[in-house]
């Protein structure tokens, strides 16, 4: 019986070095080419088309929202660092977590968005999209040299915050409610930002939407995916609370709406 155990914990040492030796290097579930976004998004908005002008309405609108607890949130949403997710998503979760007590949904998450960031580079480069503030002047929430290097559509933002919003929607359904607004409004910071234009945070849901679909047949994914489930199921059971007071703002703001002036707080 104690060889068995011996054989078993090996067996598990083994799976999850091969995960963290995955993760390394680079590997998602999907292999490199597996998956065609570019044949799912819609082409990016170009000059003179209803969708151009619309991204520039409402990039030039938004700029009223410099200065606003919206524009702070927006800015508190720039880092993305697993940690920084899982603090932002916290109070939709319902309980704080962190690299450290949910070591397996981070590493979820972590592989999942190498496969759903790689597809939205993809489309990136291919369209080369200008970003909104280079096409008209207005503040942005984060400096223009950390964006400068890559292009607008689709956002890589959305792509990465509604990857977390999807899968801890799945393993937690019953916050997928709260999960899935703060995903939204994840992705609509960085309208309020200045830094993306409002298609290209559609184009980044999508994206996510999309890859994380093809990948969820993979057995290394259910494999993972379960683990990770049964970790949230223990630590929503015993895991600190968020503060209160701070989830209770944090709701307030995703619920403003932000393409609405006459309706902002």
């Amino acid at each position: 019986m104690k060889l068995i155990r011996l054989s078993v914990l090996s067996v598990t040492l083994l799976a999850g070095a091969v995960a963290v030796q995955a993760r390394s290097e680079g590997q998602g579930y999907l292999a490199p080419g597996a998956f065609d976004v570019l044949a799912i998004l819609p082409p990016a908005p170009v000059k003179g088309d209803a969708r151009y002008e619309a991204d520039r309405r409402i990039f030039r609108e938004t700029r009223a929202l410099v200065g606003t607890p919206r524009w702070d949130m927006a800015t508190g949403d720039v880092p993305t660092g697993q940690a920084d997710l899982m603090r932002d998503f916290s109070c939709a979760l319902g309980v704080t977590i962190t690299p450290a007590n949910a070591p397996r949904t981070e590493a979820l998450v972590a592989r999942a968005r190498i496969d759903t960031g790689r597809g939205t580079n993809v489309a990136k480069d291919f369209y080369k999209r200008r970003r909104p503030f280079l096409i008209d002047r207005g503040a942005i929430c984060q400096p223009a040299r950390e964006v400068l290097d890559s292009y607008d559509y689709p956002s890589g933002h959305t792509t990465l915050g509604w990857t977390w919003a999807m899968l801890l929607a799945e393993l937690a359904p019953d916050r997928a409610t709260q999960l899935l607004a703060r995903g939204r409004a994840y992705g609509e910071s960085r309208i309020v930002c200045g830094v993306h234009n409002a298609s290209a945070v559609e184009g980044g849901r999508l994206s996510a939407t999309v890859t994380l679909a093809a990948l969820s047949s993979s057995p290394q994914f259910q494999t993972d995916f379960a683990a990770a489930r049964a970790e949230l199921a223990a630590l929503r059971a015993t895991g600190p609370a968020p503060d209160a007071g701070m989830c209770a703002r944090e709701a307030s703001l995703v619920a403003e709406p932000i393409f609405d002036p006459a309706k902002r707080r």
